[in-house]
Order: C-alpha cells, then sequence, then structure tokens
C-alpha cells in the first residue's frame, strides 16, 4: 500500500496500475516491475507525453519506454522538457487564452513522437496546486478554456488538434494524493525499487510553491486501519509561497520577525497583497519560528493517535519512511544557500541544516543576504530567514522526522547512465503507458 498525504489529507490505497487485471486473478500484493510475464512478446516502443500545468509554468514531458518499461533515449536523454510561462493559474480572468498557451507545448511533443505511434501515444495534462488554489468555477473555466478563433475547450483541443491519445481522463486537476504517489511511484521507479517489499521503498516529499505532499509506502494492515481521510481539500496552504503567505496573516499589519532588516515591501499570493517589513531591532530566529509554528498548526488537536500538524494522523511511519527524498523547494533552497555543492542533483543532508543556516540567515540583513547566497532569487532573499525556519518545523515539527536523520535532496536521479527529474509526470507516465492494451500483463508479484 501507499499512503500519500497532502496536508492535512490521507488516502490509503493500493498502487494497481493496470485496471484491466482484477486483482482477484493474482495475489493481492502486487506492484509493477521492470520484467514482463508474456513470453515471445513482439518488440515495441512506446512514448507517453505529459503536461505539469503547475503555478509558475507549464511543462511538457516526453517519455519514450521499451517493451519492458525501461525508459529510452530521446535524443541525448533519458526524456524531453520545454517549458511555457507563465502558469494557467495566471489565466484566471482571461481563461481563453489558457489552452492557447499549451499549443506550443503540443507541437513540441508531436516533433519527439514518430507519426506512426501518435495514436497509441497517451497524452495527459495534470494541473497541480496552484489551478486548485483557485475560487470558485475559475480553475474550470480554464480548463476549458478557449483557443484561437475556433473556440475549442482545452479537452476539445487536445482531441481535434492534435493526432495524440486523448482519453476522456487526459486533462484534469490532479489532487495532493495524486501527486505525491506519481512522485512516490517515479522516484522508486528510477532507484529499481518497485516490485519490492514496502519496507525496501522509500518515502518521497514534495515541497511546492502551494503544497507540501509526502508519500510511502506502509504495510496493508496500517492502510486498512487507518483513519477515515476528512473531505474536502481544506488546508490546501502548506507550500513555501503559501506559507509565507500564512506567516504573513498572522502578523498582519506589524512587523514580521521572518523578515530580514533593511527590506521594505509587498508580497502577493493567490491574489492577496501583503505589507512586509522586519521589527526595528530586525529579525529574530527564536520569534520566526514561533511564528511558523502557529502557521503550521502543529498544536491542532489530534482525534488520532499519532498526529502530524494540522490535527491529522501521521499515516504510521515505519520502515516505508525510513529512507526520505525530498524534492523541489527542499532540494533548491539547500542548493541555493550552500548546503551543498551547488553543482550536485542531489545530496545527503540533516533536517538540523535548515535550522543552522536559518539561524545566520536571520542574522543577517538584506544587503548582507544578497551577497552571502548570490545563488537566492532577490525575490527570495528577504524570506530567506522565513523559508529556511519553515522548512525546519515542516520536516522536524511536521512530519516528526529526527532533526540528524539524513535525507536525500534531489533535482534529478541516475538512471541507467543519465540523469532523470525526480518529478510526478514520471510517475504518470508510467501509469498511462501501464494502462495501454500490451502493456496490460506487466504486473509481479512483490
Amino acid at each position: 500500500m501507499v499512503l500519500t498525504m497532502e496536508f492535512p489529507t490521507f488516502i490509503t490505497f493500493l498502487l494497481l496500475l493496470m485496471p484491466a487485471l482484477a486483482s482477484s486473478q493474482y495475489d493481492e500484493n502486487i506492484l509493477l516491475t521492470h520484467r514482463k510475464i508474456l513470453p515471445k512478446q513482439e518488440t515495441v516502443t512506446s512514448y507517453a507525453v505529459i503536461i505539469d500545468a503547475g503555478s509558475t509554468g507549464s511543462r511538457v514531458y516526453v517519455f519514450h519506454f521499451d517493451h519492458n518499461l525501461e525508459l529510452l533515449r530521446v535524443g541525448d536523454d533519458l526524456y524531453f522538457k520545454e517549458t511555457v510561462t507563465p502558469g494557467l493559474s495566471s489565466y484566471a480572468d482571461f481563461p481563453e487564452l489558457a489552452a492557447k498557451s499549451l499549443i506550443p507545448l503540443i507541437e513540441a511533443a508531436e516533433n519527439i513522437v514518430p507519426q506512426d505511434l501518435e495514436p497509441k501515444t497517451p497524452l495527459k495534462l495534470g494541473a497541480t496546486a496552484g489551478l486548485r488554489l483557485l475560487d470558485g468555477n475559475a480553475a474550470e473555466n480554464i480548463l476549458q478554456a478557449f483557443s484561437f478563433s475556433y473556440l475549442l475547450k482545452v479537452r476539445d483541443m487536445f482531441k481535434n488538434r492534435s493526432a495524440l491519445n486523448v482519453q476522456s481522463n487526459a486533462v484534469s486537476i490532479i489532487d495532493g494524493t495524486q501527486e505525491g504517489s506519481y512522485l512516490w511511484l517515479a522516484v522508486n521507479y528510477l532507484l529499481g525499487k518497485l516490485g519490492k517489499e514496502f519496507t525496501k521503498t522509500v518515502g518521497v516529499v514534495d515541497l511546492g510553491g502551494a503544497s507540501v505532499q509526502m508519500a510511502y509506502a506502509v504495510s496493508r494492515n496500517t492502510a486498512e486501519n487507518a483513519p477515515k481521510a476528512p473531505d474536502g481539500d481544506p488546508y490546501l496552504r502548506y507550500g513555501r509561497e503559501a506559507a509565507r503567505a500564512e506567516n504573513l496573516k498572522l502578523t498582519s499589519g506589524s512587523a514580521n520577525p521572518c523578515i530580514l532588516a533593511g527590506f521594505d515591501g509587498t508580497f502577493k499570493y493567490s491574489g492577496v497583497e501583503y505589507e512586509v517589513y522586519p521589527p526595528i531591532s530586525g529579525p529574530s530566529y527564536e520569534k520566526c519560528r514561533e511564528i511558523v509554528l502557529k502557521a503550521l498548526k502543529v498544536d491542532e488537536p489530534c482525534s488520532h493517535q499519532n498526529c502530524t500538524f494540522g490535527g491529522i494522523w501521521d499515516g504510521g511511519r515505519g520502515s516505508g519512511q525510513r529512507t526520505i527524498y525530498a524534492t523541489s523547494s527542499f532540494f533548491y533552497l539547500s542548493r541555493d544557500v550552500g548546503i551543498y555543492d551547488a553543482k550536485a542533483e542531489d545530496a545527503i543532508i540533516r533536517p538540523v541544516d535548515f535550522e543552522s543556516v536559518a539561524k545566520r540567515a536571520c542574522g543577517l540583513t538584506f544587503e548582507d543576504a544578497k551577497s552571502a547566497y548570490p545563488l537566492l532569487a532577490k525575490s527570495r532573499v528577504p524570506y530567506v530567514c522565513m523559508d529556511l525556519s519553515y522548512m525546519y518545523a515542516l520536516l522536524v515539527d511536521g512530519f516528526g522526522v529526527d532533526p540528524w536523520q539524513e535525507i536525500i535532496v534531489a533535482n534529478k536521479i541516475q538512471y541507467q547512465g543519465a540523469l532523470v527529474a525526480a518529478a510526478w509526470p514520471l510517475g504518470t507516465a508510467i501509469e498511462a503507458i501501464s494502462a495501454m492494451p500490451k502493456f496490460e500483463r506487466l504486473m509481479y508479484f512483490i
């Protein structure tokens, strides 16, 4: 079982990637592996085109698989990627432009996929936290946006404009549980962990701009006894930028102890603008930590035996969480503040490293921090004390990770002598390809 958390939401489920196979046909503990059961299967290759419609931009990924579901090269790399900005959430007031922004990505993908394989190549778009945060019908309006003079909706635009395989669920807003699960699948696939006992798999933590997810494998018994997940998605505000907004709300109209001395400005998030300025005495790590913990809701009443933040069950933890891969903001910020070599695509760090650097950062002025952290974007420098304090609190006070536990921060993972992005689109591609008829029997016992 894989347990996925988009805090404070938990969903447990068996990761059955091929719905065409009833679970009663095989042992109940089955997962995808890189081996196939059917002998003498003709050699085939397959492509998958996945669009990640995130909060800051839309990215298309093209993956190429062999008949054993091993990644094959696309040009010089093991996948193709291209990005357009801004993200779909930027078109909340102009939904008719959303679909049009994606057309260059589809055209780029079609230049990669051989023409004879296009009808067999799944095309999927997953809109993530940036759209989930939009109010009312704005998100759905964007996904049903009109393009060109043909007034085609995004879903229909895919079908009418591209020869790629577009199913009814090709365009969707993926929730945090899906995002975390696909990332878990991608990371464990790249590490060769699929098809093994859940105790041999690794857990993942993904910190984006709007949301945070943790996913790890648990025993069937733990999953079956999990408390019922709450309805709705009421606490989707724990990503790095979202957390800044929550922290600033707590000091609305007054100085914030997490802001570096010498900075005076505003921070805009999800359509709301916040005044940002430090106390006269400057920032304080201790006072900043108090604010961060309040925003994280670590003292929320808990109706279960063990909880994380927000009063939500902690998933049972266990050996599926023994090794943790932390991605996205965890990787980028720890790199940009010099916790490890900036040229590395992954590194072993400890949560206490965030605390150590946070204490130093909170003692710097805005001007000094710009010099101390040249890799950090200028727009992020004023919040470096807050962001580092938050990441430490999230891992240690929220998820319950030991401050001295080694975790791997990763942007890319070595696979067959190449580097592959540690991101959820690969997991989505594996699921999409696995559902195609020629892969229906790529199941194997753990």
